[in-house]
């Protein structure tokens, strides 16, 4: 099911918990999908604002991911790199329909510019 403004992704149980799946965007930088021990889903450009390492393959902890790299802490909610490091990952909005995950079709074209 794909609509105007929604991207239909796959079913939630698709996505490891605390884990990520990748989406690719052609010629554009690839979304990683996350989700969290509690059940949440959040959408983030997979790329680490440091060193530009793939969030997709961070460690999951409670509401952020570790990028593998340099082990840079990324909010899921918000992007922003935690503690005292400094920079900020594109989010792209989620939503949960019929246990389906669905992104911001707008939001993801922008974020992988």
């Amino acid at each position: 099911m794909t609509t105007a403004a929604w991207l239909d992704i796959g079913w939630v149980d698709q996505i490891p918990v605390r884990g990520s799946r990748t989406v690719q965007v052609e010629g554009r930088d690839d979304i990683a999908l996350f989700r969290t021990a509690e059940g949440k889903v959040f959408a983030l450009l997979d790329r680490c604002p440091h060193k530009h390492g793939r969030l997709s393959q961070g460690i999951v902890h409670g509401g952020a991911v570790a990028c593998p790299l340099h082990n840079w802490r990324i909010s899921l909610s918000t992007g922003e790199a935690l503690g005292e490091d400094k920079g900020c990952t594109p989010t792209v909005p989620v939503k949960i329909d019929g246990g389906r995950v669905l992104i911001c079709r707008a939001s993801t074209l922008k974020a992988a510019a």
